[in-house]
């Protein structure tokens, strides 16, 4: 039997409703305890409804122009009929733990198209730019029945990582004529993306967009692929044109074409789903452990030990770790 005070919540998603859909995804993302137990019992209803999106992640160098990108291949898909869900990540402040939360502002078309549905949220500074529910975000928008959703991040090394662990399909988006354009790409994210696009390819940028693209090309000749059936393509595309953009739509649809027909999509997000559980594993132990009573008496006096030197870190981390063995 469900409980009456998640009911609300599911019929809400299930429905589309778009406040409902907004209030669930504001539960998901509040720390307070009974709200995180709620949070758990309406995605464990919702689960069963969720895995036929295409999942779209999207990330770049700063000034990339990932937001006016996304608006442009939005704005293509809800044309074509497609439903489409964004979720925007934005820089939290370190201090005050505020955010900006723009995307909305800088997506005006989209974020007012009926068969749209944008979703700014702030990082609070984790996994350097993912906020650390936007997992189960995901899975609200796929419950509630968008066809695409997509997830922008901030173009940060970590966030990348996670980014490419909750998608189908990770798309990096770089732009040319601002130095030696392989600087701003790390080899690691290489072995991650499915496509490159090099954006702002227009006007006296197109021979800068042409050499760029041949940079990346034999970057990831170099680099082991994400699939062992998929080779990532570079791809030129403007976004204030709007050309290119339909191409680059036409390549993530081959991708999910052949990751499903050899079973490789099914594997890939059974995978990261396992890693995630594993992740918030992870999480949930940092938070217990510094919550703990303690740990929280105990940590100023061997920071002190550890600056002084009379404690080598080793041992200090030892003390923290295993203080139930000594108790």
């Amino acid at each position: 039997m469900i409980s009456a005070d998640i009911q609300p919540y599911i019929d809400g998603v299930l429905r589309h409703d778009r406040r409902m859909i907004s209030k669930t995804i504001t539960l998901i993302e509040s720390s307070l305890p009974k709200h995180k137990k709620t949070a758990r019992l309406v995605i464990d209803q919702l689960i069963p409804h969720t895995g036929k999106a295409i999942r779209l992640g999207v990330t770049g160098v700063p000034g990339a122009g990932k937001s006016t990108f996304i608006e442009a291949l939005g704005m293509v898909l809800v044309k074509e009929g497609y439903s489409v869900a964004v979720l925007a990540v934005d820089p939290s402040s370190v201090r005050s733990g505020g955010s900006v939360l723009a995307d909305k502002t800088r997506m005006e078309k989209l974020s007012t198209h009926e068969n749209a549905f944008i979703r700014p949220s702030p990082s609070g500074g984790t996994l350097g730019g993912v906020a650390s529910k936007t997992r189960e975000t995901m899975l609200v928008c796929e419950a509630a029945g968008f066809d695409v959703v997509i997830v922008e991040t901030l173009g940060s090394g970590q966030s990348e990582v996670a980014v490419a662990s909750m998608v189908d399909f990770f798309l990096m988006l770089m732009i040319s004529g601002a130095g030696d354009e392989l600087q701003g790409i790390k080899k690691g994210i290489l072995e991650l993306i499915d496509a490159i696009a090099i954006n702002k390819a227009d006007g006296d940028n197109m021979q800068r967009a042409a050499f760029a693209r041949k940079q990346f090309e034999t970057a990831l000749h170099f680099s082991a692929p994400s699939s062992p059936n998929w080779s990532p393509p570079v791809l030129l595309c403007s976004s204030l044109e709007l050309t290119g953009i339909q191409e680059i739509w036409d390549v993530v649809l081959k991708h999910r074409g052949k990751m499903t027909s050899t079973g490789e999509l099914e594997i890939k997000r059974e995978k990261q789903a396992i890693d995630w559980m594993w992740f918030l594993v992870k999480e949930g132990l940092s938070e217990w452990f510094y919550k703990n009573p303690y740990v929280k008496t105990m940590i100023p006096k061997i920071e002190r030990e550890v600056e002084e030197g009379t404690t080598a870190p080793t041992t200090a981390a030892d003390k923290l770790l295993f203080f139930l063995d000594e108790k």
